[in-house]
């Protein structure tokens, strides 16, 4: 049986096919460059060429393919349930889906599509933090707006319940609820980043408008940026609280984000 990943290349996409590849499971990766990615898969893995928020491309990657991850990403709400019903037709018989942060319309054509599918719920990721590297390698500061918790997850630790919910049996029909070990507000990472790296780190705070606007300044719409910042000042408690869903899916703790800093100190 083969695996499609979308996303192959993406913080929590490429950790997807490593623990599909560690099982030992066929693989075929998504990427809009397969020469320029080569290097980055090991060699069993095979690239193919396209984008999953062009579905109409994609007859050929699916050929064989029996089971299919689908990360929710920008354009995608549009097209992704043509994507679906273009998988189901291929003969795909096992879905994950790594949510947009709500059940929209590519969450509820997976839910739809009678196949087996689990929806992977993942709160904040802990790669998010390297949005901090350029201000942290040339300032030494930190800005945000809030000083808020969230229980953040480590991309690898996303990957290895999509591997379980694709290969295992008993995920059907499943909703994961994904967080880390621990609720850290921006200073509490500010802090482990410090001691990480030897630095010291200071945290400026910046106003909503501001944030909205630095995001904007990066190609986001106004739309957008206004739900992911609007999320950073209420992000909910599901997003704050700590679930053990990871522990129990895959069978050891939730990597910690001291984990995940040691692994990117060279970023920063």
């Amino acid at each position: 049986m083969t695996t499609l990943v979308t996303g192959a290349t993406g913080n929590t996409g490429r950790h997807v096919v490593a623990e599909l590849v560690r099982r030992g499971e066929r693989v075929r990766a998504l990427t809009r460059n397969p020469a320029a990615n080569a290097g980055r898969f090991p060699a069993e893995v095979e690239l193919v060429a396209g984008t999953h928020n062009a579905p109409e491309t994609l007859d050929t990657a699916l050929e064989g393919v029996t089971r299919l991850h689908i990360t929710v990403t920008a354009g995608l709400a549009e097209v992704g349930p043509e994507l679906v019903q273009r998988a189901v037709a291929a003969g795909v018989q096992r879905i994950t889906v790594l949510w947009g942060g709500w059940v929209g319309p590519v969450e509820q054509a997976v839910a739809d599509s009678g196949v087996e599918w689990t929806r992977l719920e993942a709160q904040e990721f802990m790669s998010n933090t390297l949005t901090w590297a350029e201000s942290i390698r040339a300032e030494g500061v930190v800005r945000e707006p809030y000083d808020l918790p969230s229980a953040l997850v480590h991309e690898a630790d996303i990957g290895a319940v999509a591997a379980v919910a694709l290969l295992d049996d008993g995920h059907a029909g499943r909703s994961y609820n994904l967080t880390g070990p621990e609720p850290l507000t921006p200073t509490d990472r500010i802090a482990i980043l410090s001691r990480v790296i030897g630095r010291d780190i200071a945290f400026e705070p910046i106003t909503h408008e501001q944030a909205i606007d630095r995001l904007m300044a990066t190609g986001v719409s106004r739309a957008d940026a206004e739900f992911v910042i609007g999320w950073y000042a209420e992000p909910g408690d599901a997003a704050t609280t700590v679930d053990d869903t990871v522990e129990r899916v895959i069978g050891r703790p939730a990597r910690t984000f001291t984990e995940w800093a040691k692994e990117h100190a060279d970023r920063f």
